[in-house]
């Protein structure tokens, strides 16, 4: 274990804030499932809005994947204090994201009807309609998100961390009282129901970009920031952003893609999987927020010890934080077991026996796979990423979600007509085995790759 207070002083540095900001845009989901689905169309809204939300999360992990991948280049500058490149790569990103998100918008707002027939079968039309009342609106809220999560990503990963409690904490008081307003008709405004959610998500996203914005080029002192220089494109760091990060953003796109297609899966399968299959996985974006916390603490200190060329520390930074995650593993899995049926009661699902049962097996599943969710995930995501190894990351994920998670779940669901608590399973089969892959993958050197300008690997 490293005995360097530094390391884990960074570490929880950057993990906590991103813990919290993961916390806090848990609670604003749960509070939309919880709100949306106390109206007239009850758990068919909430699974209306789930499997939209599935498209959305196609966008935003796009996003953070092509923010992340960022990080492997801006990590290990930061390690050499070269702040004009950094500087650069934030222009770099930036402009990737804001026309990566333009265009979803206008795919979203061009092919409505076939986006969400992807994810939800053409026959159940009441939650068909609610989805496209859902999509038309919460569409808009992707470019603002867009501009503001490229900020505080960047920011974060050279350790400006404050402005990301900023930011999710405005966005869950905005989101949670324009909620109650819109989707419920209070204060003189009429009940919008699920129109008002969206309504209510594209309106906080507005007023999260225009304080990070403030924050970035006004408030924090790290690095000097103007508008001006995101008007410029430097063509070297492009080219070394989409041979080094691009992959990350690739990775995460696709691993997304994936994740919608399995809810198209389950969008075939019946209302009571869909609601069921949502309630699960808001519960396993609360087991593994304070995973990816650490997981991006995890990149910046072993990206830096990469990129100043001390990779003997890089080694002893990995085999503390596969300890570390381990553990976490073990506790987070033991909270979601114990709090699963406390968790389901919460939505109201008790009235609905077949969606309560399901719902509470779902998660017991879930609680078994996430150990081995909380340690790939240190090192696919942290170790690995920061010590500019994201290209192994991007064809493991590959090779896992094509070649065995899709085809097992088609298999369970269509051919050998599994239950549905196993068809479940086999859309997380491969958290069963891919913290096998991590562990072997770092036993070796081949995982650090210094990708910094003006050094060499060692």
């Amino acid at each position: 274990m490293v005995r360097d207070r530094e390391f884990y002083m960074t570490m929880l540095r950057i993990a906590l804030p991103i813990a919290l900001q993961s916390f806090l845009s848990f609670l604003v989901v749960i509070a939309d499932d919880i709100m949306v689905s106390s109206t007239s169309h009850g758990l068919f809204a909430q699974a209306a809005v789930a499997q939209v939300n599935s498209i959305t999360a196609l966008f935003t992990a796009t996003m953070t994947g092509l923010i992340a991948g960022s990080s492997v280049l801006i990590a290990q500058y930061w390690g050499r204090k070269d702040m004009e490149r950094i500087k650069r790569i934030f222009a770099v990103v930036m402009w990737i994201c804001i026309i990566v998100s333009l265009a979803v918008v206008a795919l979203m707002k061009l092919f409505p009807e076939t986006i969400v027939g992807i994810v939800i079968n053409r026959n159940d039309i009441q939650i068909t309609d609610l989805a496209l009342e859902y999509l038309a609106i919460i569409c808009f809220s992707y470019v603002p998100f867009a501009i503001s999560t490229a900020l505080v990503g960047m920011l974060r990963t050279i350790e400006v961390v404050k402005i990301t409690m900023y930011a999710a904490l405005h966005t869950l008081v905005v989101n949670i009282g324009l909620n109650y307003i819109l989707i419920f008709g209070k204060l003189g405004f009429p009940a919008l129901g699920v129109r008002g959610a969206a309504i209510a998500t594209l309106l906080a996203r507005i007023s999260e970009m225009i304080l990070v914005g403030l924050y970035a080029f006004y408030i924090q002192k790290e690095i000097e920031l103007k508008p001006r220089d995101f008007l410029v494109i430097d063509r070297t760091m492009l080219k070394d952003y989409s041979f080094y990060g691009l992959p990350v953003g690739i990775t995460d796109a696709q691993w997304a893609l994936i994740g919608m297609l399995k809810a198209a899966i389950i969008g075939q399968l019946g209302g009571v999987f869909m609601a069921a299959n949502s309630i699960a996985n808001s519960m396993a974006n609360l087991g593994t927020l304070f995973t990816f916390g650490l997981a991006g603490g995890a990149a910046v200190v072993v990206g830096k010890a990469v990129g100043r060329g001390d990779y003997q520390t890089a080694r002893e930074y990995s085999k503390t934080i596969q300890i570390m995650f381990f553990g976490v593993g073990l506790v987070m899995a033991g909270l979601v077991f114990l709090l699963r049926v406390p968790f389901v009661s919460l939505y109201g699902s008790s009235s609905n026996p077949e969606v309560y049962g399901l719902s509470v097996q779902l998660i017991a599943i879930l609680a078994v796979t996430m150990i081995g969710t909380t340690y790939h995930a240190s090192c696919f995501v942290g170790i690995n990423r920061g010590a500019g190894d994201s290209r192994f990351v991007a064809m493991v994920d590959m090779i896992c979600g094509w070649f065995v998670v899709l085809p097992l779940t088609l298999l369970a669901a269509f051919v050998w007509n599994l239950p549905l608590p196993m068809v479940f399973l086999a859309t997380r089969i491969d958290q069963c085995f891919k913290w096998i892959i991590a562990f072997f993958r770092l036993r070796g050197n081949k995982w650090i790759k210094n990708v910094t300008r003006e050094s060499s690997v060692s």
